[in-house]
């Protein structure tokens, strides 16, 4: 078959609704653990904060919650509504959470918010990347490396702006305005989504019988068995990696936050110094794709699950910088925030190596029919990860147990759990036979299974 390398029709509209969805939820999520620390109201108009332990148990456990809901937005994608009405419909919900973030600073608003946040945008994520896959068949199948590099460009970007932002508007405007622009930004996600709607290649629910039969076929269960046990090893690695919200941002309050770039003196917001990740991001896929993969090439391919592997041992590093930085913190010291730019740049080379090759990877691993529930499957072990954090710190609020996990301990712990995950990911990466499926298109009301 001659190839084509002309991208699809619908990819600009999914790549901007993502750039502007990506931009309301990082938003709203960089000043969630500043918001429950120094903002939060009562009932009554008194300010009712909560302690550093409880905001960082709240913020995990609500990033559990919106990881955990993609594996249920992917059942009702391939069984019942198709990925395109799941993601329209249940973008509506997630409009509606940060209304409620927006007008109401009590604990009810933010658990209203945070529930309908959850639900709205864990339910559209396995669709919106398992539908940037279905635009592509075999004859433009090699762009797909490419696209999932321009999807992931579009995260960062619109994350990068609103982690910038939302943190001056807290600041200069209060809660209601910066909750509520990530939200606008939400609603502008959403119409630029429906816009695209007679240009998508819309593959249709299969329902449950064929759904159950290839859920229970050879391939089905293989795929599901193999990924979820590589999704637990990995799920380790988002335990650390969504700490940059929460643990790193109270690490920041405490450190001299003041940059000098020697033509410019500035000083950053706590909650602002996430941006950087984002900013890196887009600095590094450019770079391991054009530069550093293809060097490796033709000396010691690089498979996917090699790239994992090493992203798990890079990522243990960047928390042992941390762990120092906060060291130096417990000994009463002020330590610059140039620590925690480098653990960034060791993190963000760690997200490269494990989340784009593993969204990639995950797609390629999943039955036609089973696109969005594998893509469900993966983001649930960003889920895993945040329970494993959240139930940590709410374990260090036992008085028994604080000391053991105080201070710089913290850190260590995390750094040791992810350097032993990765030794025996290793070995099971030995283990693993990967496959190669791609949406087929003989009919588009009856796709079939293609193993390449």
């Amino acid at each position: 078959m001659e190839k084509s390398n002309k991208m699809p029709k619908g990819i600009p509209y999914i790549i901007g609704n993502e750039l502007a969805e990506r931009f309301s939820f990082y938003g709203m999520k960089a000043i969630l653990v500043v918001f429950m620390t120094q903002y939060l109201m009562g009932s009554g108009g008194e300010l009712s904060l909560m302690n550093d332990d409880e905001a960082k148990s709240w913020y995990h456990y609500f990033v559990m919650a919106t990881y955990f809901f993609p594996i249920i937005g992917a059942i009702i994608s391939d069984v019942f509504w198709g990925k395109y009405k799941t993601i329209i419909l249940l973008s509506v919900v997630y409009c509606l959470g940060h209304l409620a973030l927006a007008l109401d600073e009590t604990r009810l608003g933010l658990s209203i918010g945070l529930t309908l946040i959850a639900m709205g945008s864990g339910g559209i994520k396995p669709c919106v990347s398992a539908h940037v896959g279905d635009q592509f068949e075999n004859k433009n199948k090699h762009l797909l490396e490419k696209i999932f590099g321009y999807f992931y460009f579009s995260i960062n970007a619109g994350a990068m702006l609103s982690t910038l932002l939302t943190p001056i508007l807290l600041l200069k405007y209060g809660p209601h305005i910066a909750f509520g622009v990530p939200g606008i930004m939400m609603l502008i996600a959403t119409i630029v989504f429906y816009l695209g709607r007679k240009v998508f290649i819309a593959i249709p629910p299969v329902g449950w019988k064929q759904y159950k039969k290839d859920i229970l076929s050879p391939q089905g269960k293989k795929a599901i068995f193999s990924l979820s046990i590589m999704y637990i090893f990995i799920s380790i690695f988002w335990s650390l990696f969504d700490q940059t919200g929460s643990s790193w941002v109270l690490q920041a309050e405490n450190m001299d936050k003041w940059v000098d770039l020697g033509f410019v003196r500035f000083e950053l917001l706590a909650s602002q110094i996430q941006a950087i990740n984002p900013l890196l991001i887009i600095i590094m896929i450019p770079l391991f794709s054009y530069v550093i993969y293809p060097f490796f090439k033709n000396k010691w391919e690089l498979t996917p699950l090699r790239r994992i592997s090493i992203g798990l041992f890079i990522s243990a590093f960047s928390f042992m910088v941390i762990a120092v930085a906060q060291a130096i913190i417990d000994g009463g010291g002020n330590p610059t925030i140039m620590y925690q730019f480098v653990a960034y740049l060791i993190l963000t080379a760690a997200e490269v190596m494990v989340s784009i090759t593993g969204l990639e990877f995950s797609y390629t691993q999943a039955p036609n029919s089973m696109k969005s529930f594998v893509m469900g499957l993966w983001l649930l072990s960003v889920s895993l990860g945040n329970f494993v954090a959240g139930f940590v710190n709410s374990l260090i609020q036992n008085p028994a147990i604080k000391p053991l996990l105080e201070g710089s301990y913290y850190f260590w712990f995390f750094a040791g759990l992810m350097l032993l995950t990765a030794i025996i990911f290793v070995f099971y990466a030995r283990t693993y036979k990967e496959e190669n499926y791609i949406q087929s298109r003989d009919g588009l009301n009856n796709p079939t299974l293609t193993e390449n």
